[in-house]
């Protein structure tokens, strides 16, 4: 595509818009104000209804007219701690990222109505009360924002995003738009090398603000290493004042991780980079996590996976379980379990197959594969194959969350910094898996192993489980 700058690359629907300048400020903000306006709306009702349940349901006491002021400290107190502004800043916005900040306002919340009960209540809170007006607003602000975000989602018109770096980059982001479903598209990329022949920054300047609006972008995301530091500035600058959000893609990021800490000296910024891998405690911490969820998530499902077990015997002949050799943590190989969900034969038929292999890259995915028998279908789909591996658990082979447990022949194409993935030992769920492994190359998956080793923390892993739920609840298969 050419434009005024004679150098951006996009999409020929991009292309065949009118490149009369457009309203972007405009459009921008108003994105911003409904995000926000849907957001309070949600603590709103969630405040409303947590007290409720709370003075209603549990109890025979009445709210003062005075209480109503505590709804408009809920906003802003989410307004003090960001959680409005929050969405301007991402592209992929989520709302199990908030929970810490949902737990403060909620526990902000109930001590004020504890605290001032005679103010606000006519009569007293029980102890049972104040519990559940506390558990009660942190999980319906939870779904409340959740839902509020898809509704947003669903009345805005996809996030346009301009990209300014090199061509590969934009088709690596551009590929990532795609695979995660984001409610965002890419509508062109902005190349620095013939206006950097010219070397007038001023002509970068102008043509960067005469592309946001003929392409009518709503972001702009730079990729810090095709700009000199001064010129990167100025691209910020004037995107800012043309009105449209800002992201960095720093390739930094990509070994380090994103848990760096910012060290300020008197204006100058430093990333503190954590050490990589587990201090000894934090495993310690890890394996007790595994140990107590394994015996919950066991005793919880055991009716299921008796009935499970004997609708396979029924379905067809074979072993209820399958078990299979894997790579786990330092190298060490294992013996995972699950059901089993292929015919007796699955592996001598591989090699017919493997034209038809869809995933590419050292991994083995087809569609429709005709080795699955009709329970293992639906135990795919629902991920309910998995379940024995709580066993692997227990035996301390597996972790509820880590990198991916790889046969032996993925495994032995992973090569270099790459196998420090195993440092940690492999997962049930994990970062690979609400990312649709199916779909993921086995280079882009060890690089999110890699990146999970590094950033490892509980909240990591309880986020990734929490996310894990929604991804099985919709079916959309392994």
């Amino acid at each position: 595509m050419d434009s005024a700058a004679s150098a951006v690359a996009a999409p020929p629907a991009v292309a065949q818009q009118d490149p009369a300048p457009r309203a972007t400020p405009a459009t921008v903000a108003k994105r911003r104000r409904q995000d926000e306006r849907m957001l309070a709306y949600a603590d709103l009702v969630s405040a409303n209804v947590a007290l409720w349940l709370c003075i209603a349901a549990l109890g025979d006491d009445r709210l003062r007219i005075t209480a109503l002021l505590s709804l408009p400290l809920v906003v802003l107190v989410s307004k003090v701690h960001g959680l409005y502004d929050r969405d301007s800043l991402l592209i992929h916005k989520t709302t199990i990222d908030e929970a810490g900040q949902l737990f403060q306002l909620a526990t902000l919340y109930t001590l004020v109505f504890w605290l001032l009960g005679g103010f606000m209540v006519e009569g007293s809170l029980g102890e049972s009360q104040v519990l559940v007006l506390w558990a009660s607003f942190f999980a319906l602000s939870l779904l409340f924002r959740r839902l509020a975000r898809a509704v947003a989602g669903s009345i805005a018109t996809p996030e346009r995003c301009l990209f300014v770096g090199d061509a590969a980059s934009y088709e690596r982001l551009r590929s990532k738009f795609e695979d995660d479903e984001l409610k965002a598209e890419m509508v062109g990329r902005m190349s620095l090398q013939r206006t950097a022949r010219r070397g007038r920054r001023n002509t970068q300047i102008d043509e960067l603000r005469e592309l946001i609006a003929w392409s009518d972008a709503h972001r702009l995301i730079i990729e810090p290493q095709a700009l000199p530091a001064e010129e990167m500035l100025d691209f910020v600058r004037a995107a800012k004042s043309s009105g449209v959000s800002v992201s960095l893609l720093p390739r930094v990021l990509d070994v380090v991780g994103s848990s760096v800490v910012f060290d300020d000296l008197g204006g100058m910024t430093l990333l503190g980079i954590p050490r990589f891998g587990l201090t000894s405690s934090s495993r310690r911490i890890k394996r007790a996590f595994d140990l107590i969820g394994a015996v919950a998530a066991l005793v919880a499902v055991a009716p299921v996976l008796a009935i499970i077990a004997a609708v396979i015997k029924l379905d067809s002949r074979g072993p209820i379980l399958f078990r299979q050799t894997r790579v786990g943590r330092d190298g060490r190989h294992f013996r995972i379990c699950k059901f089993r969900t292929m015919c007796v034969d699955a592996e001598e038929r591989k090699a017919a197959l493997r034209e038809h292999n869809e995933a590419g890259d050292g991994l083995f995915k087809i569609a429709d594969d005709p080795r699955i028998t009709r329970v293992g279908r639906f135990l795919r789909k629902t991920a309910l194959d998995e379940l024995p591996q709580l066993l692997n658990v227990l035996r301390g082979d597996m972790s509820l969350v880590g990198p991916r447990p790889l046969v032996v022949d993925e495994d032995e194409q992973i090569t270099g910094w790459d196998r420090r993935r195993l440092d940690l030992t492999p997962g049930m769920t994990g970062h690979w898996q609400i990312a649709s492994s199916a779909r993921v190359p086995l280079s882009e998956m060890v690089k999110i192993d890699y990146l999970y080793v590094a950033n490892w923390s509980l909240w990591s892993d309880l986020k990734i489980l929490l996310r894990t739920v929604p991804y099985m609840l919709s079916r959309r298969g392994m």
